[in-house]
């Protein structure tokens, strides 16, 4: 499977999952996130997911034309999943440790558009 196809696969089953986390979140979790900051975390958590989500996907039609730094996905990927999972399990009252794993995910996803912009730079041509 092309690296390309990978993304958009990846990406759009983020998306996919994002849109139903912020159904279930609204709806299904409406009682059970009633503090203001689980309500908040829960939506920060899809609002990451569905933006990375969406990176990946143009991620893949950009590598179909350059040659990207290899890592830019899966930092993307990572990211999401430890980012917006930890918040996730830390809305819905989980454990503790999941509180150091958000910053650890954020790393990732910082690093990701690092790479990004520093693909910019060295893939010069539209």
């Amino acid at each position: 499977m092309h690296i390309a196809h990978k993304y958009r696969l990846l990406g759009s089953i983020l998306a996919f999952c994002a849109v139903l986390l912020g159904a279930f979140g609204a709806h299904a979790l409406k009682q059970t996130l009633s503090a203001h900051d689980s309500i908040q975390t829960w939506e920060t958590a899809v609002r990451y997911q569905m933006w990375h989500a969406l990176g990946l996907i143009l991620l893949s039609l950009i590598c179909e034309r350059q040659v990207l730094p290899k890592m830019i996905g899966p930092c993307f990927f990572i990211g999401t999943l430890l980012f917006s999972g930890s918040l996730y399990g830390l809305a819905l009252d989980g454990p503790n440790w999941l509180g150091p794993i958000t910053p650890l995910g954020g790393l990732s996803l910082i690093a990701g558009w690092a790479l990004l912009a520093y693909s910019c730079v060295i893939n010069k041509a539209p």
